[in-house]
């Protein structure tokens, strides 16, 4: 799927600024059901809660997983990670690492829009930044909430990382995936892992209809967009390799 290079859609709730659409002709009307949301096999030896969470799945399974899904092996830790990690500290959310993934996949082409990658630290580059939300055609208008120190922009604030965070959300939601005493919304870990808490927050399950619906709304308040999540977390649902004992509904990780 190839980004646009024009706004899509927009996040009226304090996430992202997705790059990426439908054509007006097949725009969707109604919200999808959830996906099934599953958990990816648990790497299980050494795991402590301050373990990075890049290092929880399973090694053979992320091998696999991202030969037949194409997203990037490390970029695929990060959501992976991020579901096993929120399955422990919000076992009612029930949140699968398909669902983080179709995020990604929406957001910014898994931190590959316009030539970033993600390199062995988890570091996007170049950084993503999302338009100027400076209240044209399509965008809402929110000034500066970060002296431009996330987003570059003194101006206006706008959508930043992989995962395309506004600044003011970040503050208050960020996390430190990778457990090095800081929270960059342009490293994966960090990125995907607030993704995962996001989703969680208000004691949502996201293995029902309603739960999954509010969450991904409440990162992008579109049917278009919620659709889109939607079709790419049933896609690497089915194509991802089975990990017998890991579904979400239960508190589980082990392989």
């Amino acid at each position: 799927m190839t980004p646009l290079l024009t706004l899509a859609v927009l996040a009226v709730s304090g996430c992202s600024s997705s790059f990426q659409g439908s054509s007006r002709e097949e725009l969707p009307t109604r919200l999808p059901a959830a996906p099934e949301q599953v958990l990816p096999a648990s790497a299980q030896q050494g795991v402590t809660e301050q373990t990075p969470i890049a290092e929880l799945a399973d090694s053979a399974w992320l091998d696999a997983t991202a030969d037949t899904t194409d997203i990037p092996r490390r970029v695929l830790a990060a959501y992976a990670g991020a579901s096993l990690r929120v399955a422990q500290t919000y076992p009612e959310c029930r949140l699968g690492w398909n669902t983080i993934a179709g995020i990604g996949a929406v957001e910014t082409l898994h931190g590959t829009y316009r030539g970033a990658s993600t390199d062995g630290d988890g570091q996007v580059t170049p950084k993503i930044f999302g338009p100027a939300l400076d209240g044209s055609e399509g965008v809402m208008a929110i000034e500066d909430s970060d002296g431009g120190q996330l987003d570059d922009d003194t101006q206006w604030d706008r959508a930043v990382g992989p995962l395309q965070f506004i600044p003011s959300t970040w503050d208050y939601i960020g996390q430190d995936g990778n457990a090095d005493g800081k929270r960059d919304p342009h490293q994966i870990d960090d990125a995907a892992l607030t993704t995962a808490v996001y989703l969680c927050q208000g004691q949502r399950d996201t293995s029902t209809d309603e739960g999954w619906q509010r969450g991904v709304l409440a990162y992008n308040r579109s049917v278009v967009y919620a659709n889109q999540v939607a079709h790419h977390a049933e896609t690497y649902r089915q194509v991802a390799p089975p990990s017998a004992g890991t579904s979400p509904t239960s508190t589980s990780t082990s392989p």
